[in-house]
């Protein structure tokens, strides 16, 4: 303990007026959906255009009710179906915590597969826009969860080492700043450089192949670091349930970037 750096309590709660607060985690929510959307808007227009950037505007609404819901469902039914199960009530108790990354990837999907049939918008071409900026929200939602002191690493002896508050008195990896390292900075500067080279732009679906499996393997990478969910502990081989849901991401992704050929970008 000796060696473990202070956890730097930041207070989660950033203002409180009466019943009312602001949380840093609702606000990494903000800050995520407001920047990658004023990203998100030059990315479309880049050639071959994806979408307009009123599109984009539009889009916005549906792609924060994916999130939300996808990823309150998601947790729900991949980390604690029994719990959920007994209590329905707290299903819609988002206050209290519980998301899922997979989840919410599944509900901007499905919104994704919508917006565009409606608006009759290439797909791929413009998930491929969309992705780049997908990392920016993980990033303040890892930085968040960092400032929660919440789902912190496993106990390690390394230099840098950490005591978290709720993790108990030994050390442990400050695994979401690895996390945001790897699935923010890193995979946003890879999807960054893909999608302004133009000879990549023309492959409808390499830049969503390149999220999915980049995401994959830094959440893969990530958890070894990560202390599993009390409930669940390790799974399958020893496999953590972020890992077991990165998986089929991984190969999605592999697939995507294999079949994006240029002649199939032409077609959309």
């Amino acid at each position: 303990m000796l060696l473990a750096i202070p956890f730097p309590v930041i207070d989660p709660v950033l203002v409180e007026i009466g019943p009312f607060a602001i949380r840093w985690y609702a606000l990494a929510y903000i800050a995520g959906i407001v920047l990658g959307w004023l990203l998100a808007r030059r990315t479309v227009a880049l050639a071959p255009a994806a979408a307009t950037r009123e599109q984009v505007d539009d889009f916005v609404t549906w792609c924060t009710l994916g999130i939300i819901l996808g990823g309150r469902l998601g947790y729900v039914l991949f980390y604690r179906p029994g719990h959920y199960l007994d209590h329905p009530a707290e299903i819609l108790a988002v206050w209290q915590g519980g998301m899922s990354f997979h989840g919410g990837m599944l509900g901007v999907a499905l919104a994704m597969v919508w917006f565009c049939r409606r608006h009759r918008l290439p797909l791929l071409r413009f998930t491929d826009r969309v992705a780049p900026v997908v990392p920016i929200g993980i990033l303040f939602g890892r930085l968040a969860n960092f400032i929660n002191g919440e789902l912190w690493g496993r106990v390690t002896d390394v230099p840098w080492a950490m005591v978290f508050p709720s993790g108990g008195p030994l050390p442990r990896h400050p695994s979401q700043l690895y996390q945001a390292g790897m699935e923010g900075v890193l995979l946003f500067a890879l999807l960054i450089v893909l999608v302004h080279r133009p000879r990549i732009r023309v492959r409808s679906g390499f830049v969503t192949g390149a999220f999915l499996a980049g995401y994959a393997v830094a959440r893969l990478v990530g958890e070894v670091f990560r202390q599993p969910d009390a409930h669940l502990g390790f799974l399958v081989a020893g496999a953590t349930m972020g890992q077991l849901l990165s998986l089929p991401m991984l190969a999605a992704g592999l697939w995507l970037m294999l079949r994006a050929r240029p002649a199939l970008a032409v077609a959309g």
